[in-house]
């Protein structure tokens, strides 16, 4: 009884005002977890073989490429506009956990970073997984800045949503190619 009671209560303009919240609420939640999400998109590969990655770098969006004309979409950050690169490299890498040490534009740039983090501190900007390029100091990685996801923010690496990374990181091996296109 008290129940009904409590509940006759709470549907007038209250409930409505509560009603209108948790819809609010679930729309941004839907909202927020679509912005965030790896999804399977179309992609004309144009003789890409399957299992490369291409990053197009005016989209901050990374695609594996599966060869049957579709692609996994991620949503990157890229380096920013004087520190961007384009080509193609392949992965050298993999690592868990990864430490850090700033590469010498980026302590130029900011003296007081340490010259060590250590994998796993907040401080970390390579997140839970990093895939390492050959031929320089890039690398495709997690972030400890995830609002930078879909920016040009970077010297030049490829920054992920974490669990992004960690599902890029089961999917690949060392030796899969990469390109970095405008």
């Amino acid at each position: 009884m008290e129940q009904n009671g409590r509940a006759s209560r709470i549907r007038g303009a209250q409930g409505r005002r509560l009603a209108l919240v948790i819809a609010v609420a679930a729309g941004c939640a839907a909202a927020a977890a679509k912005a965030h999400a790896r999804e399977l998109v179309s992609f004309d590969s144009q003789g890409v073989p399957a299992g490369t990655i291409v990053i197009r770098t005016s989209e901050r969006a990374l695609y594996l490429v599966d060869g049957y004309g579709s692609a996994l979409r991620y949503r990157v950050a890229v380096g920013q506009p004087s520190k961007q690169w384009f080509g193609w490299s392949q992965i050298d890498g993999k690592y868990v956990q990864p430490a850090w040490s700033p590469p010498s534009e980026v302590k130029r740039d900011n003296p007081r970073l340490p010259d060590l983090i250590a994998g796993g501190s907040p401080h970390n900007p390579m997140g839970p997984r990093a895939l390492t390029l050959a031929g320089g100091e890039y690398a495709i990685h997690g972030t400890n800045r995830p609002s930078s996801i879909g920016t040009f923010a970077s010297y030049g690496c490829i920054r992920m949503y974490n669990q992004d990374i960690i599902d890029l990181y089961d999917r690949v091996r060392v030796g899969t190619r990469v390109v970095v296109t405008r």
